[in-house]
């Protein structure tokens, strides 16, 4: 009896991980909201669309990250964000935005890149001259 009901919390749990991630869908790539962008971020690899929902996810998170390095590089005091060194790698820092923005559906609405900046200013908040964090 107990492996029987084991068996079934086992397929109930695949059944409920399945309905928590959504097919990515070609509104997806218009990428208004945040939560647009995650679904892109975290599909499933064996949805149709999931080799460009990666790329197009990587693309837009690093091209902003980028933009706004190449803004700075030379005004360290308009940093938003101060990164450790070396730098965590582009797959790992991808997924723990993901699994942030999960974790904070009020920001789903919002612009992509407004989520994509509160997390990594709440990740790796800058120092001022005095060692303080701004």
């Amino acid at each position: 009896m107990k492996v029987k009901r084991l068996s079934y919390l086992i397929m109930l749990s695949f059944l409920c991980s399945g309905l928590a991630k959504a097919d990515v869908t070609t509104n997806d790539f218009v990428d208004k909201k945040t939560k647009n962008l995650i679904n892109l971020c975290s599909a499933n690899p064996e949805d149709p669309h999931y080799r460009e929902a990666i790329h197009f996810c990587q693309g837009y998170l690093v091209g902003a990250y980028d933009f706004h390095t190449a803004q700075s590089d030379n005004k360290p005091d308009s940093r938003l964000f101060c990164p450790p060194t070396p730098v965590p790698s582009r797959n790992e820092v991808i997924g723990e935005f993901v699994a942030w923005a999960k974790q904070h559906p009020e920001f789903m609405d919002e612009m992509p890149v407004e989520t994509e900046f509160r997390f990594l200013t709440q990740k790796w908040p800058c120092k001022n001259s005095t060692g303080d964090k701004l």
